[in-house]
């Protein structure tokens, strides 16, 4: 169908009015067109959005209702135009002004990296096969965004608006600083390189993150890791150190797993026990200590034979 401009979609709404005041028949080609535009309208509208969507349009006619026509004409004119503009807002009204005032912004990188620039002066980094969702209310005293993918934030300072990046199941939420959100399947991650940031995820408590370190789900849920990449004062070379790691309703099999590829050791223990969900805070502890808080948890005892560590009942 070809596209109306503004003046002939007020034009057309007009005149079926006056038809249906009237009682005039609506050609067959116009009720295909309304019958498009309805569904054009409805597309991609939830309720919350056509309901402010009516309200704005219905705030926006205000003054029309307040004109006072001196003459019988002037307010059968007026009369028609209010009511051309209330058969726009039923059929056209919920789509434009959802589409001017409420659609959000979508960016997408589609093969290479893509940057955004945002209205508060944030600059994004998107990786490839990233997608940034930002609402048209941005940036107000809170600034969201929505991101699926990889991308790398550099947010522009400000103490009294925060910024929240909210990914597939855990949020970051910063002031001012340079970060990096990562997504690859079940894993997520954020590397912080300067300012400070607040990650959030369900089952866990916050994790707050200085420069040069990570969190990490390690692509377990309830799960979170900190790793430190800060450089050696000697070598000046950056090794990764394991800060924290904590588990919250976790099996005993996951818990395992993550110890082991942490730790480079291997660990042996009942079969029937993998499934048991534990929560757990192994912060601060060496690897043999963390082993021995673990059988204390499952009420089991260990022995360790080099990296190998074997727990029974």
């Amino acid at each position: 169908m070809k596209r109306l401009n503004n003046k002939n979609i007020k034009t057309f709404v007009f005149r079926l009015w006056e038809r249906e005041v009237s009682e005039d028949k609506i050609s067959e080609k116009e009720k295909e067109t309304l019958k498009h535009w309805r569904l054009l309208a409805e597309k991609d509208l939830d309720t919350h959005h056509r309901r402010e969507s009516k309200e704005r349009v219905l705030s926006a006619l205000e003054h029309y209702f307040a004109e006072k026509p001196r003459h019988i004409k002037s307010l059968k004119q007026s009369a028609y135009r209010i009511a051309a503009a209330i058969v726009i807002l039923l059929t056209l009204g919920s789509f434009f002004t959802y589409t001017i005032f409420f659609k959000p912004d979508v960016y997408m990188a589609v093969s290479g990296n893509r940057t955004v620039h945002l209205k508060d002066g944030s600059v994004v980094t998107l990786l490839p096969g990233a997608e940034l969702t930002v609402a048209q209310s941005f940036p107000a005293s809170t600034r969201v965004v929505d991101l699926k993918g990889d991308a790398i934030f550099s947010v522009a300072k400000s103490k009294s608006h925060p910024f929240i990046v909210y990914a597939e199941g855990f949020s970051t939420k910063v002031l001012g600083t340079v970060f990096k959100v990562s997504q690859s399947g079940k894993k997520k991650s954020v590397d912080l390189y300067e300012g400070k940031v607040a990650v959030s995820t369900e089952g866990v408590p916050v994790s707050y993150l200085k420069p040069n370190q990570k969190w990490t789900n390690l692509g377990i849920a309830r799960t979170t890791a900190i790793i430190s990449f800060a450089p050696s004062e000697t070598s000046g070379k950056q090794f990764p150190e394991l800060l924290s790691l904590s588990f919250n309703d976790v099996s005993v099999k996951d818990v395992i797993t993550i110890l082991e590829g942490n730790y480079s050791i291997k660990i042996y223990y009942p079969k029937e026990i993998e499934s048991k969900k534990i929560t757990a805070d192994f912060t601060g502890g060496t690897a043999a200590e963390n082993i021995e808080s673990l059988a204390f948890i499952l009420g089991m005892e260990v022995q360790k034979k080099e990296n190998i560590y074997t727990l029974k009942k």
